[in-house]
């Protein structure tokens, strides 16, 4: 018996369940199975930032044979604090010396790397916020952030690997997608936004070609910044890379076929999010109104249906309180090649949230009674990108009032500045988390910064990683989660507070007959043209 053929025995004769137990723990059988996969996976790990979606877990998902995908977003920040923090486990730095450029490895080693790690107490040294045309070693360290941290989730297995990257966040992206191509990363994925322009970016970045991206400009005609692989890398061997799938998050059927007919490169199939997934959520169609909980109401023109997906032939993923098995079983009989989940995963072991944090989370959840309204808050007022936001209802977090009142306002990130033109028709950039004042001499609206949060610092908080600011002020974090999150308890075993990645999984996959999807999408190979 060949191979091939041995795994299709294991396959129906122990049932799906089992045989992921298999692939999860013989990585000889992984490393004999893997060629049979003609399929994109079921089960696509969302791209939770910042760094949440970290390379663990996403390598603890790509070796079950699923999708993990890691956040790029802030990258270049996570980089910079771990090895700030003495790159425990030297994990930073072995990444870094597989680094197609040595010479820029070597920069951002010298230049943040801190043995034996921080002083206690002492504020984290920041690198420079991004510009239209952006420091050289800015780009050299956001390029080797994004590679560390798609080499590191590949390390060791066959797997697939992804990286997400908000639209939003226009300057740090094409730096973060070079870099992720370096490290051979299987798919892009990008939400936040109508990223059309990302196909063709990719294409060109797979024979390192100079690749441009509109930036908008608030006030006048978009800006457009560029990256050019030749110039900005330096003692580098330049050869053809990989070019990823693509797969931009939308919430409407009409926007995937405008996204699939107006994009300047391949569409390869899209994440469809609704507005119960955790983090920054399309806003409803139509005027805003609020509930009596200050929550976007969505309707039904906010439904996306599941046939016009289909219709678009390409594959397509549902995301937004989908995960369990009659739900993913559901889908798929209407045409979905699977599910995108985030929350469940979020709050596993190896997940990057801050382990004390999500303890805390978990416990709270499965023993304290929820708030009024549940343990998520979708609010419209909190991102400075002007989307609704989710956020997990966790005592201690810049959520609750007085702590939002209590915090100086600052904005030493800058990752959610916008760009906007100044008098003199130079160009600047604000954002509405930024203390009012200077917001206001750049032209902003007062309104326009109410109830705005600092998701960059509150973020990186959650992480474990708060930056001690002037006298000593810690910042706080902010989870976000899905409505998901209400329903924890279900991956737990009796007794227990925690679960792993393969736990989530597991549970997902249950009683599921086969890993192929719809009739619709199953001769599609991943064979990247």
């Amino acid at each position: 018996m060949d191979e091939g053929s041995l795994g299709f025995e294991l396959f129906h004769s122990l049932g799906l369940s089992t045989f992921l137990i298999f692939l999860c723990t013989d990585a000889a059988l992984v490393d004999r199975l893997r060629p049979m996969r003609t399929e994109h996976p079921v089960i696509i790990q969302g791209g939770m930032g910042i760094a949440v979606s970290g390379w663990e877990l996403a390598r603890a998902v790509s070796k079950t044979g699923q999708l993990g995908i890691v956040s790029g977003t802030a990258i270049n920040s996570v980089l910079v604090r771990r090895l700030q923090d003495g790159d425990v486990g030297g994990h930073m730095r072995r990444a870094l010396a597989a680094f197609p450029s040595q010479a820029v490895a070597q920069k951002v080693i010298e230049t943040y790397f801190l043995e034996g790690g921080r002083a206690p107490g002492q504020a984290y040294k920041r690198p420079p916020m991004f510009a239209l045309e952006s420091p050289k070693l800015l780009l050299h360290t956001t390029v080797a952030a994004s590679f560390v941290e798609v080499w590191l989730a590949r390390e060791g297995h066959p797997g697939l690997v992804g990286v997400n990257l908000l639209e939003k966040i226009h300057t740090p992206n094409l730096a973060c997608l070079y870099g992720a191509m370096l490290a051979d990363v299987d798919y892009v994925i990008m939400g936040a936004g109508i990223p059309r322009e990302i196909p063709g970016i990719l294409d060109l970045f797979a024979q390192n070609e100079k690749a441009s991206l509109k930036v908008p400009v608030a006030g006048s005609d978009d800006a457009v910044m560029y990256f050019d692989p030749r110039h900005v890398m330096e003692g580098m061997e330049f050869k053809p890379l990989k070019r990823p799938f693509f797969f931009p998050i939308v919430s409407s059927a009409v926007l995937a076929m405008n996204l699939k007919k107006k994009s300047t490169g391949r569409v390869d199939g899209f994440i469809v999010e609704g507005p119960l997934a955790g983090g920054h959520n399309a806003p409803p169609r139509g005027p805003m109104k609020l509930n009596e909980r200050g929550e976007p109401i969505y309707g039904v023109r906010d439904e996306v249906s599941l046939a016009d997906m289909a219709a678009l032939e390409l594959p397509f993923w549902m995301a937004g309180d989908y995960a369990t098995p009659e739900k993913l079983k559901e889908v798929q009989a209407q045409g979905a090649q699977g599910i995108q989940v985030g929350t469940l995963f979020a709050f596993s072991e190896e997940s990057g949230i801050d382990p004390k944090l999500r303890k805390e989370a978990v416990h709270a959840v499965l023993h304290e009674k929820a708030p009024e309204g549940g343990w998520i808050f979708t609010d419209p007022r909190s991102s400075p990108t002007g989307f609704p936001f989710k956020a997990a209802r966790i005592p201690g977090s810049i959520s609750e009032p007085a702590i939002y009142l209590a915090r100086k306002r600052i904005c030493d990130l800058g990752y959610l500045r916008h760009f906007y033109k100044k008098e003199d028709g130079t160009l600047g950039q604000r954002c509405p988390a930024e203390p009012v004042a200077d917001y206001l001499k750049k032209g902003g609206l007062e309104e326009d910064t109410v109830g705005r949060k600092c998701l960059c610092n509150s973020l990186m908080a959650d992480i474990g990683m708060p930056q001690i600011q002037a006298g000593g002020h810690r910042e706080m974090h902010l989870l976000t989660a899905g409505d998901d999150l209400n329903k924890i308890a279900r991956i737990l075993k009796p007794g227990q507070e925690s679960y792993s990645a393969v736990d989530v999984i597991s549970y997902l996959m249950t009683e599921e007959k086969s890993q192929s999807a719809s009739p619709t999408f199953i001769d599609k190979k991943l064979a990247h043209p």
